[in-house]
């Protein structure tokens, strides 16, 4: 059997180093080296995106690798490609770094400078392993998107743009549809949700920052089960107390809502922080909701521009939603599309706040008159983004993207068609000090 091996290593002498040792080992097909972790990810989801027979059974993991660190970047491969075998290579193999890499998910631990007969048996080791829980998964492709659910986020322009109300019905319709639906308020330091739908809970994200082994019993203690069917995870009352839910956290958080719950919809707001940056690069789906005027419209730009910079997103990979549209509006969502270079949903919001007016006042948006308007177009978009229900068969789930139709009203009925956006990102670290 021919095992393929793909190196992770930022270090360009590691790197030959590496291609030269994986060069001499019989029945190995070792890939071109890739240079960072947003690389690998991005290379890996390709793959997986196009069978899964594509995946290389070894990925070695050097440990100077970034901008993601080596141990979180095995724990967000062995999360989202749980049949691919992930190898350390670090100068450091003591039982303590062993021990921690066993628990991020490796398969396996080889100590530098690299001698052959190590490199050959974890190898060795790793490929079957991954044949194995290959075999035993009968090769299905759903597995590589990441067990249990999807993630969706919802951000914003700027304030105001409907941000929060759009996220939350995003996950009533989910979760009226069947699916078992998380929605998590990660706008850490305003963040509205519980407002929005009448909900006072003592726990927050924040309780979940300092656990490192978020368990089932913890999780549910921190998750509030609301009667409309959805498990709320709220932001702190407390705003400064957001500051303590980091990316790490936020990874470590998510990939345990994402274990239990079929749907997890993030409340990111309008500002770009180390956590809710995370969120968007973990995300399946991430939507930028704006209004059609100039100054929300730029600052869409400008987020995207962000996303981009930090290597959170990138544009073509964002879903723009457009709220309070009226066909009377100057700026529709093509010439937003073009500006931002984003792909705008098919179905705009319309401008009716009227509509929302008694049910935002009083904290109960779940109770929005099903004949609403603005309710009728956020659920078509919910259907429109693939959140009513799973992928029917993996081939649908991964399969070339296609152009979205021109933008306009659809029905409530229509059930759309689902965006074909990246499989997963990677999480890249926010560079400190950086302005947007």
């Amino acid at each position: 059997m021919t095992t393929r091996i793909l190196p992770a290593a930022g270090d360009p002498d590691a790197a030959r180093a590496i291609a030269t040792l994986l060069s001499q080992l019989p029945a190995a097909e070792p890939a071109l080296s890739v240079p960072d972790s947003t690389t690998l990810l991005d290379t890996l989801a390709r793959l997986a995106a196009e069978s899964v027979d594509e995946l290389p059974e070894v990925v070695l993991v050097h440990e100077r690798i970034g901008p993601v660190p080596a141990l979180d970047l095995i724990r967000e491969v062995a999360l989202r490609f749980p049949a691919v075998g992930v190898v350390l290579l670090s100068s450091d193999a003591g039982p303590a770094l062993f021990s921690a890499a066993m628990d991020a998910g490796a398969r396996g631990l080889i100590g530098l400078p690299l001698a052959y007969e190590e490199v050959a048996a974890r190898v060795q080791a790793a490929a079957q392993w991954a044949v194995g829980v290959r075999r035993h998964l009968g090769g299905g492709a759903g597995v590589f998107t990441g067990p249990g659910g999807r993630v969706v986020t919802v951000a914003g322009a700027k304030g105001g743009v409907g941000t929060t109300f759009t996220a939350v019905q995003f996950a009533l319709a989910a979760a009226a549809s069947g699916r078992r639906t998380a929605l998590v308020d990660m706008d850490l330091q305003a963040g509205d949700v519980g407002s929005y739908l009448d909900v006072q809970f003592r726990r927050s994200i924040a309780d979940l920052a300092g656990i490192q082994d978020i368990s089932p019993r913890v999780l549910q203690d921190a998750v509030y089960d609301d009667r409309t069917g959805l498990a709320l995870l709220l932001a702190p009352a407390d705003g400064e107390r957001g500051e303590e839910v980091d990316d790490r956290a936020a990874r470590h958080i998510l990939g345990a809502l994402r274990s239990r719950y079929e749907l997890v919809v993030i409340d990111c707001g309008t500002q770009v922080t180390g956590a809710n940056a995370a969120a968007v690069e973990m995300a399946d789906v991430a939507v930028l909701v704006t209004t059609p005027d100039v100054v929300a419209v730029r600052a869409a730009k400008r987020m995207v521009r962000m996303w981009e910079r930090l290597q959170v997103r990138k544009a073509e990979d964002t879903a723009m939603v457009v709220n309070r549209w009226s066909k009377h509006t100057e700026i529709q969502p093509a010439l937003i599309e073009k500006i931002t270079k984003t792909r705008a949903t098919r179905t705009p919001v319309p401008a009716a706040f009227k509509e929302l007016q008694a049910v935002v006042d009083a904290g109960r948006v779940q109770d929005l008159d099903n004949r609403s308007t603005v309710k009728q177009a956020l659920w078509t978009l919910a259907g429109e983004l693939g959140l009513l229900s799973a992928p029917e068969t993996p081939a649908g789930a991964h399969g070339s993207p296609k152009a979205l139709g021109s933008p306009g009203p659809a029905g409530p009925g229509s059930s759309g068609t689902s965006l074909a956006l990246r499989v997963s990102g990677p999480v890249a670290r926010l560079r400190r000090g950086r302005e947007g």
